[in-house]
């Protein structure tokens, strides 16, 4: 697709792209009504117009430097909502699909008809019409709110002054990039500012106040908006029939069921509760070695004392560690990897139009075949996406159009932490992801368009390709081009299992928040994360901190954000399938790629875990990671 160059008209490029495919998805909703055309297809053509606005607009409403553009984006984002809701409220475009004989159908066809029909009534559509029309309403509401909150994130951007001495045993590149000022240094909220500085700084009330800031990014103006949204919500499920949001939303994914949300959530806390608390302890004795007085470790101490602990209790020393990630080795390594994994080439488009100078472009074939088009926009600025994730620009079409997508991401510019590099592994398994599912016929299909608690499997597996010493030694060099030593691996491993407990039980607060402010919408909502979080999260919280007024995934995985664990066990039974000795083995990594990525959604998600592995997934090899100690 072509784009404008960074200082192009992208205010005219955004209005064809959305307006454009708006008018046209009209026009071919009158077709289907009317009865002319196949049904089907037509319906596929209206939501490849529709996917095509959605995914440009909700792209550049959080990267685009232009906070002008970055606004018409999120107005386009919302027309294309509105006309989303309208004509899945459509009584005639029912109509038109329910006439459609399924016996008469092929089983792709026959699977779309059917997802779609259940999605029509999940929409409402055979409601009455003041309950159609209230669900109108409530569907613009929940989309503005979303922005908002969103908006609340990526525009909230903080700084907090520090001693100049609170630096002390930084990187000597971070401490370059950071110059004292009258005394004292400036560290924002963004990820390559604040995670070193809580990891390395010696100064205990300079990382609370660090992190202070971190946690509260969206407060206090998000609270009032998650609020609503959470009652939005509510009443959306309800008046289609459920008893609560995590019930409707629960309906259509592997899980099933809103209560075994919270299940879930319970048997993974029981089940990394021994180790957590076991590792937790280490980090406090070591704590009280620099202040008896320490009763919990706290989330501006825990990495400092888990830098500590991997230091002199596993030879670890993360600034070492970080010499072998120079970020431009990292990137390529990533691309030599996957290229290799999977029989892909990525060809550096030189030149190509995008909408910051930072962003690299990449085209995509696989074993010689073109398959898209990739952006990789991996350092932060000012009113950017302040995460990490994958968008989509285009969604793939057998004989329409090619996939293209876009990986947003905040790293530094020189060295890379290794937590970074797992990052870059996962968020691009996404990648992976989209450009090969994005050969689908039908666009409901395309891409990551499976159960949403299994997306994250195959990006978390993609995750261990970064921890195996033979692939890092292939791009992790020092600055003499010396590769990362066997043993180096091998104890940053260790390092890693030695806290997986803790982090888990951090993971699980994560998704009771998202599943219980859903399920109860608490009148005080911070005083009821406060209670989940002694609940759940082993880390004590900080007295000023409000977390969930910058947690995004509230708005994208609503009260799914069990997805990650859920995911977690699969990717480890999936991962079981290759062999450790031989992570580049061909016969394998191209029968994962052709059994389980390639589909897209075209069949569930169990199904391709199935085929793949050859039997149905299970939890043995979770648990079994779960068990073993550091160093095992």
């Amino acid at each position: 697709m072509s784009l404008p160059a960074p200082d192009g008209d992208w205010s005219a490029w955004l209005a064809e792209r959305c307006s454009g495919a708006l008018d046209r998805a009209a026009a071919q909703r009158d077709r289907l009504v009317v009865g002319d055309g196949d049904p089907l297809e037509t319906w596929n053509t209206i939501g490849i117009h529709l996917a095509d606005c959605l995914a440009a607009a909700g792209l550049l409403a959080q990267v685009h430097p232009d906070a002008g553009i970055r606004a018409e984006a999120e107005e386009a984002e919302l027309a294309a909502e509105r006309f989303r809701t309208a004509l899945m409220l459509d009584d005639g475009v029912h109509s038109a699909l329910a006439a459609v004989d399924p016996e008469r159908l092929d089983p792709d066809a026959r699977r779309v008809l059917a997802h779609s029909l259940r999605d029509l009534r999940r929409a409402g559509v055979d409601r009455d019409e003041a309950t159609r029309s209230r669900l109108r309403e409530i569907s613009e509401q929940e989309t503005t709110l979303a922005q908002a909150f969103s908006r609340g994130i990526r525009e909230g951007r903080r700084s907090t002054q520090v001693p100049a001495a609170a630096v002390e045993g930084l990187p000597e590149d971070w401490v370059a990039e950071h110059p004292a000022v009258g005394g004292e240094v400036t560290v924002t909220t963004d990820y390559p500012d604040t995670h070193p500085f809580l990891t390395f700084s010696t100064d205990a009330a300079a990382r609370r106040a660090v992190m202070t800031a971190f946690l509260d990014v969206g407060w206090p103006d998000n609270a009032a908006v998650l609020s609503e949204l959470l009652d939005l919500r509510h009443e959306h499920a309800t008046l289609l029939g459920h008893q609560d949001w995590p019930s409707f939303d629960a309906e259509v994914k592997m899980i099933g069921s809103g209560p075994a949300i919270g299940d879930f959530i319970d048997e993974i806390t029981a089940a990394v509760g021994p180790a957590g608390e076991r590792d937790l302890a280490v980090l406090l004795d070591r704590a009280r070695q620099d202040d008896p007085a320490i009763e919990r470790i706290d989330m501006a101490s825990w990495r400092h004392y888990a830098e500590l602990v991997r230091r002199e209790r596993f030879s670890l020393d993360a600034q070492e560690v970080r010499s072998y990630f120079d970020f431009g080795k990292v990137r390529q390594g990533l691309l030599d990897v996957t290229g290799r994994l999977f029989g892909l080439t990525w060809e550096r488009v030189v030149g190509a139009p995008t909408w910051h100078p930072d962003v690299a472009t990449y085209d995509v074939a696989a074993d010689g075949t073109p398959l898209g088009r990739i952006h990789l926009d991996l350092h932060p600025r000012a009113g950017k996406y302040n995460h990490a994730a994958q968008f989509d620009l285009v969604p793939g079409v057998a004989g329409v159009q090619a996939p293209e997508g876009v990986l947003v991401c905040n790293f530094p510019r020189g060295l890379m932490t290794h937590a970074d590099v797992v990052t870059l592994f996962h968020e691009f398994g996404h990648l992976l992801h989209h450009v090969l599912g994005g050969r689908q016929h039908w666009v409901r299909f395309s891409g990551v368009a499976t159960e949403w608690d299994f997306v994250e499997a195959p990006s978390q597996m993609l995750e261990e390709w970064a921890w195996d010493a033979e692939v890092l030694g292939r791009f992790a060099t020092d600055e003499h081009g010396r590769p990362i030593p066997a043993d180096l691996v091998r104890r940053m491993r260790a390092a890693e299992e030695f806290g997986q407990g803790y982090l888990a039980r951090a993971q699980m607060f994560y998704a009771a928040v998202s599943y219980r402010l859903h399920l109860e919408r608490p009148d005080d909502l911070d005083a009821r994360v406060r209670e989940l979080w002694e609940e759940y999260n082993l880390i004590a919280p900080l007295p000023g901190g409000h977390f969930f007024t910058s947690f995004g995934h509230l708005t994208e995985y609503t009260s799914g954000y069990y997805t990650y664990m859920w995911s977690l066990v699969i990717a480890k039974d999936l991962f079981s399938a290759f062999d450790p000795a031989d992570l580049f083995a061909p016969e394998v990594a191209r029968r994962y790629r052709d059994t389980v990525l390639r589909p897209g959604g075209s069949r569930d998600a169990a199904d391709l875990v199935e085929e793949f592995l050859g039997r149905p997934y299970d939890s043995a090899a979770f648990r079994a990671w779960l068990e073993q100690g550091p160093g095992a």
